[in-house]
Formats: C-alpha cells, structure tokens, sequence
C-alpha cells in the first residue's frame, strides 16, 4: 500500500542546501568539464544498481538528461549554456556532499534535492532539450533511421534553432540577465525519446 509523504523546504532550508553548492562549486573550481560530467555520471551509474524511490529517480532522470544535452551532439549546446549547465552539475563532483551516497537510498536524497533546485534553475533548457529529443525520435523513425545514429544530420537544424532561440527568450523574460531562480518545479516522468543517457532505470 502507498505512503504519501509530503513536505516543504522552507527559506532556511533552501539556504542550507545553496550553500552547500556553493560550497561544492569552491571545492570543484579546479575540476574540467569532463571531471565534472563523468563525476556526476559516475552517480547515475551507481544509482542504477539501487531500487530507489520514485521520487529519487525522476530527479536522477532530471540529471541524466543534463548530463546528455552536454554530451549530444545533435544538441550543440552554445557554450555560455554549456557553462550554465556544468556550474549545476559541480555540486555531483564533490565526495563530500550532505549525506553521503554510500547511505543506503538517503544517501541520494541530498543529490535529488539538489538536483530539484538545479531544475528549477535550468527548466527552460530541459524543456527545450526533451523537445528536441522528441523530434529527432520521430523524424529518425519516419526516414527509417535509428536516432542514436543521426549525429549532426541537417535536418535536425531548423529544429535545433528554434528551441534554442525560445529557450534564450525565455530565460530572459524569466531571469532578465539569464540567471537566477524560477518558481517552477520539474515535471515527473522520465522521459520515452532516445538521448546519449546514462541512468539505465527508466
């Protein structure tokens, strides 16, 4: 039978969990973008071997397809989002992060708050990114092609384009210089198109 257990992070709380990325942003300041990505990575795939909560693994789905827009050639994120990205993703490179990910399931309850904090910060490139993956997933099949293997196909451009265009427009709305914080949430779910991910529980 389900348990619904629900409960809120009030300012204090949040304040506690950005400092520790900040403090995990320090601590990384010397780390390349590949030691970033493989680091955090290296969580997914230890994830993978875990029966986690839902709850954990949507974000850890969250966190995979951060991890793949860096990786995605077809995605060709500009590098000032590139930048934007791995700056979320170095708290998941620091060993010493709030509960350590050798606590049997709590230990990934730090990364999915984080990673729920990240989202947040990040929701219009996932948006954008999940798109894309939608179309490439389906124009691949119409053309009989396996998407894992389109690569940088022409046609992915115009597509490509646009979404980064309105992901730009809307961070800007949102954020005006193109940083801070949104109120919204992640949505749950994981996602059904091909992108070059590493959770292997979906």
């Amino acid at each position: 039978m389900p348990l619904a257990i629900s409960f809120e992070l009030s300012d204090r709380d949040l304040e506690h969990f950005q400092n520790a990325i900040k403090a995990a942003t320090f601590a990384a300041g010397s780390k390349t973008a590949e030691e970033v990505t493989s680091a955090a990575g290296k969580l997914l795939e230890e994830a993978s071997n875990l029966q986690l909560p839902d709850f954990i693994l949507s974000r850890l789905d969250k966190l995979d397809a951060l991890i793949a827009m860096l990786r995605d050639e077809g995605w060709q994120l500009p590098e000032e989002d590139r930048q934007r990205v791995l700056s979320a993703l170095v708290y998941f490179a620091d060993p010493n992060d709030i509960i350590p990910d050798s606590v049997p399931v709590l230990g990934y309850f730090d990364d999915a708050i984080a990673i729920e904090l990240c989202v947040r910060e990040l929701r219009h490139e996932l948006e954008a990114y999940e798109e894309f993956c939608d179309f490439r997933q389906t124009e691949a099949e119409s053309r009989g092609l396996n998407p894992s293997a389109v690569g940088r196909a022409d046609w992915l451009a115009n597509r490509r384009s646009e979404l980064q265009d309105r992901m730009h427009r809307q961070r800007t709305r949102d954020f005006g210089t193109g940083y801070g914080s949104s109120s919204g949430f992640a949505r749950e779910g994981y996602t059904s198109s091909w992108r070059p991910g590493l959770l292997r529980v979906r």
